[in-house]
């Protein structure tokens, strides 16, 4: 700095320049130059023209982060109007004139106040004038000058983060790009090396590099393995001064992880597994996992299983768990110890996806061996068929037997075998069978018209262990015998006209059957012999199943005979022959010359202008709810003409106690005084209560007899007469008062509570004057007066 300013001062000197410029040697705040003296114009307001002058500068320099105790000198203002009598004063103005940056008024001097930071604020713009101090005008023109804070290397580098985070896949090569760090520097690019950056590893090697001018990570080792070591933690440094000594630095942290590859095939930790499988577990059912071991992660450690070969081929499946790349070991067919016990299979685990760029490292497969021991368990019984069906025919005697089932059981011992219907499917014990050897029998009669098909479930129990049972269908169908005679389709009741001539055909006839014939039915009709002679009709056979009935006569009268019965018999064509005997009802009615029917005997049936049955019905049913109608008014006004006892809010007929009913003994509060009824004045209006039974009833002393209340009495035998005559009246409605001994009973009191108060011994004689009703009593309080005298 000091050959800077020696610099403009020997520049300064050797530029011309007027007497009034002079050059003040001056030291301030501890910099050792010589004065910067900035020259204002000379120009003045009276005179336009403008003077010659020295050479100007309008540039001063100021270091950054000064440190003395004195105020920094920067320079000197100093115009040609100034004669040095101090009627001159100069101001300064612009950013931080008056805070930052001060003027002496009088010499023109500037100086920094405070420490500048270049990083801060590069430069400063002022402006500069002198004025007049006793008329305050300008003797100059306002003048713009700049002072610029040269830079020192006082900011280290930083990096744009922390911490970076990079990721390469594992076994790359060398020279693989990672990651870019950035540092950068705030001290000023263009003013020497303060702000040149050079880049380090401090810590990562042999693994990584860095490139000093830009910050680039590299791999340098060869095949760095994932599963040798996943994270690595290096730390890069940035220098300036271009990394010559004596420059700062800044460091920063970068997190490499390596990402995996499939470059590890799958492994089985062991050669051979063994499982065992009871042979009853069903199908679908695990029996065991397995796992092949994979140093990879994700989809390069994704598994598929299978089997390759092996005894067991079609019996056993293997699947693959998603989540945790296992094996499972399935059955896929029901496992039969007796017949199999041990099965052998070969297993391969192979990865799913496949790196071509690591085949070389070995098949990525493996394989193992698994040995599955089948064990055996009870097993119930086993039929010999998964259904039987049985056909027997509806004729066959009650114990007959129709039909056998068999089962064993499938274990080595062989254990016994009962047999028994489940009585769920034959609600009805059509059917029993022998418990021993399985064959089924009838035990009633069966009808293939009632039922064709019996549907029942035989159960086979091992005898040793009934648990240990199984179940079979039975399909009994009953076959048909012809067992049914044929009747007719439907009731036939036909009419015949008065005038009606012979050889008419007045109904054609048909018939059922309720047996099956393979064959068809082949029904033949035919009169009773024993009407065939006497009968006004003819009945002919069709052959086709049906039959007529013609007229042998002419004219009917139906007064003479109004209903004719002919009797018919059916027959059939199977073996063996069943035939019935049906009537035909004909009755003989008026008709007119087309053969209508007008009117006949059976008017109220068959004539038109007869009622319908349903009108029958309809008129029947209007009779019942009439009746029904009338029956309940009765019953209500019946129950309406009985009168209350009292009509009142006090109703007396709570006084009604039932004494078969022990009620709620002395607390019941819903019980009634009675002894309202029997002395009315004993009663305190005040304290009447009907829920609390009055303490008069429980004095230890009998209190004085009140009169007789006669209406009381009276209304209550009144009342009990009337409904001891009312045929209505219920059983149980009846008042007994037995508590109520009346007005000037001879008895008195009989509690015992008065002997307390009675001094001496009292004297029972006058119980045996009471008549036989006290006799017990007076032998019993007798005897022990006696007792005492003696």
């Amino acid at each position: 700095m000091r050959t800077y300013h020696c610099f403009w001062l020997l520049f300064w000197a050797g530029q011309p320049h007027q007497s009034f410029l002079t050059l003040l040697s001056k030291r301030t705040s501890g910099f050792p130059e010589k004065e910067k003296v900035l020259v204002l114009s000379g120009n003045s307001r009276r005179d336009l023209s403008r003077s010659k002058r020295s050479w100007m500068w309008n540039q001063f320099f100021l270091l950054e982060e000064y440190t003395g105790t004195d105020y920094q000198y920067v320079g000197k203002l100093h115009s040609d109007q100034d004669k040095g009598d101090g009627s001159l004063k100069y101001i300064l103005s612009g950013d931080g004139a008056g805070d930052l940056f001060i003027i002496n008024e009088n010499t023109g001097d500037i100086q920094a106040t405070k420490r500048l930071d270049r990083e801060e604020k590069p430069v400063y713009i002022l402006r500069a004038q002198a004025i007049n101090r006793r008329t305050g005008r300008p003797v100059e023109p306002e003048s713009e000058f700049i002072i610029k804070i040269h830079d020192i290397n006082d900011n280290e580098p930083m990096f744009t983060k922390d911490v970076y985070n990079a990721s390469i896949p594992e076994m790359s090569d060398v020279g693989t790009f990672v990651v870019q760090v950035t540092a950068t520097d705030a001290d000023d690019p263009t003013y020497g090396n303060s702000a040149k950056v050079v880049y380090s590893i401090l810590q990562g090697q042999p693994y990584f590099s860095v490139e000093s001018e830009t910050g680039i990570i590299k791999t340098a080792l060869l095949n760095m393995d994932r599963e040798n070591r996943e994270q690595y933690q290096v730390v890069i440094q940035a220098k300036d001064m271009g990394g010559q000594m004596g420059g700062l630095s800044g460091t920063t942290t970068v997190n490499i992880t390596l990402t995996d590859v499939n470059d590890n095939p799958p492994r089985f930790p062991q050669s051979t597994y063994q499982f065992r499988a009871p042979e009853s577990t069903p199908p679908d059912s695990p029996i065991g996992r397995i796992k092949a071991n994979d140093a990879d992660v994700d989809e390069n450690a994704e598994i598929e299983y299978s089997i390759t070969e092996g005894d067991g081929y079609d019996m056993f499946g293997i699947t693959t768990d998603k989540d945790t790349q296992e094996g499972i070991i399935t059955v896929k067919k029901a496992l039969d110890f007796e017949n199999k016990n041990l099965y052998i299979l070969k297993v391969e685990a192979t990865n799913t996806h496949v790196d071509p760029r690591f085949l070389y490292l070995g098949p990525f497969k493996d394989s193992a061996t698994i040995r599955i021991q089948v064990e055996d368990v009870d097993e119930p019984p086993v039929f010999s068929r998964p259904a039987y069906i049985i056909e027997v025919k509806e004729d066959v005697p009650i114990n007959s037997v129709i039909g056998t089932v068999t089962a064993q059981d499938p274990d080595a011992a062989k254990n016994p075998v009962k047999y028994s219907v489940d009585r769920h499917t034959d609600m009805d014990r059509v059917f029993n069978i022998n418990s021993g050897n399985g064959s089924i029998f009838t035990s009633k009669t069966l009808d293939r018209e009632t039922l064709l098909w019996h549907n029942i479930t035989v159960i086979a129990a091992e005898i040793n262990n009934p648990k240990q049972s199984s179940r079979v269908p039975v399909f009994i169908k009953v076959l048909d015998v012809n067992d049914n005679a044929p009747e007719f389709a439907m009731f036939y009741e036909t009419f015949v006209c008065e005038n009606a001539k012979a050889e008419q055909l007045i109904q054609t006839l048909s018939a059922v059957d309720k047996d099956d014939s393979y064959s068809g039915h082949q029904f033949s009709f035919s009169i009773a012999p024993e009407a065939a002679s006497s009968s006004n009709f003819t009945l002919q056979d069709n052959r086709d199943n049906t039959a007529g009935i013609f007229t042998r006569k002419t004219r009917y009268n139906r007064h003479e005979m109004s209903t004719y019965l002919l009797p018919v018999v059916i027959s059939d064509n199977d073996y063996p022959i069943q035939s019935s005997t049906e009537t035909v009802t004909i009755r003989v009615c008026a008709c007119d010359h087309r053969g209508k029917m007008l009117s006949c005997n059976a008017e109220a049936l068959i004539h038109p202008t007869g009622l319908s049955t349903g009108a029958l019905i309809a008129i029947l049913l209007c009779i019942i709810i009439l009746l029904v109608t009338v029956v309940l008014f009765a019953a209500l006004r019946r129950q309406r003409k009985k009168e209350p006892l009292i009509i009142s809010k006090e109703d007396i007929r709570d006084n009604i106690v039932s004494y078969n009913d022990e009620g709620g003994g002395e607390e019941d509060t819903q019980a009634f005084d009675i002894g309202t009824l029997r002395n009315p004045e004993a009663i305190d209006d005040n304290k009447l209560r009907r829920d609390i039974v009055p303490e008069t009833l429980f004095m230890p002393r009998r209190t004085a007899t009140a009169r007789d209340n006669t209406d009381v009495r009276d209304f209550i035998n009144q009342r009990l007469k009337e409904n001891d005559t009312d045929p209505a009246a219920p059983p149980y409605d009846s008042l007994a008062t037995y508590a109520y001994e009346g007005n000037g009973s001879v008895a008195e009191s009989l509690s015992s509570l008065e002997s307390v108060t009675t001094d001496g011994d009292q004297d029972y004689d006058y119980l045996s004057d009471w008549g036989p009703r006290f006799k017990k009593l007076a032998d019993m309080y007798g005897s022990m007066d006696s007792d005492k005298d003696s």
